[in-house]
């Protein structure tokens, strides 16, 4: 499968995660949850007529133009085809699987699960450099006419409109919304420190030039190696350190057990790691 196609695919399979969470989960408990959808909820309360997905496609071509009025194309085609998208996934949900109430009587299951599901969305989106659009073009204008970070920019759009739950729908939905934020953001950091996870692992063998050789060849990953002295046995030794992600650590585990039952391994998680055959430098 193509890198193109396989990104392509990611992308709707996050989106159709995050409408099923508007459509079955946010919209028939009125959870605003932040973000354009959020609003566009609370605009549905109002316009009962006017289908959720509707007035999200209107709200989203309407922030594209201000966004390319006042920043230029720079929050990219990725985001933009993901805002309409997700408009459009929403507006056929509630078309062709209309709901006449919500799934359950308790409200506090419904909203974790619908929350859970809207951030293994949002972190495949993240995953393919993209965003569901929204208020992520709201920020990036406060960055440039405020100079507010966008990461903050975007917590205050959403805690913005999440606070209109408690003019819209009363008290106890804006409790609701404003647990919702933080549990969101709980779940996608947890999400995304667990796909980014990597192993830092240090051998010391008998057989460090198979053991270098299997890392750089089979593993197509690069290694540090460093003269060591035991100091029971006086004897020298490499300690080779490398870093890969968890199916290589397998594979590797697996190559220096059928080589080496002696070899003295440690290994350290770590969550993030930039340079290259892994993340960019930002």
């Amino acid at each position: 499968m193509s890198r193109t196609l396989k990104e392509f695919l990611l992308l709707n399979v996050g989106l159709l995660l995050v409408t099923i969470n508007i459509h079955f989960f946010l919209v028939p408990n009125n959870f605003i949850i932040g973000g354009i959808s959020g609003l566009s909820i609370m605009i549905h309360q109002y316009f009962p007529n006017m289908p959720v997905g509707l007035i999200l496609l209107i709200l989203e071509l309407c922030l594209f133009i201000l966004g390319l009025i006042l920043l230029g194309f720079k929050f990219g085609i990725k985001s933009f085809y993901c805002s309409v998208m997700l408009s459009l996934y929403i507006w056929s949900f509630e078309e062709f699987l209309p709901l006449a109430a919500p799934l359950s009587d308790d409200r506090i299951i419904q909203l974790i699960i619908g929350l859970f599901i809207d951030a293994i969305g949002l972190v495949l989106i993240f995953k393919q450099n993209a965003s569901s659009g929204g208020t992520d073009i709201v920020a990036m204008i406060l960055n440039k006419f405020f100079s507010i970070n966008v990461g903050t920019g975007i917590i205050i759009a959403d805690l913005v409109i999440a606070s209109g739950s408690f003019f819209v729908f009363g008290i106890e939905n804006g409790m609701y919304a404003i647990l919702g934020n933080f549990m969101l953001g709980f779940f996608i950091n947890f999400l995304l420190t667990q796909t980014n996870l990597s192993k830092q692992v240090m051998i010391i063998s008998t057989q460090s030039e198979l053991i270098k050789r299997y890392i750089v060849k089979d593993l197509s990953k690069g290694a540090t190696i460093q003269q060591a002295t035991g100091a029971f046995t006086n004897e020298d030794r490499d300690i080779i350190t490398t870093y890969v992600g968890r199916k290589e650590f397998l594979k590797l585990k697996k190559y220096i057990s059928t080589i080496d039952q002696k070899a003295f391994v440690t290994v350290h998680n770590t969550s993030e790691i930039i340079g290259n055959g892994f993340r960019k430098l930002m």
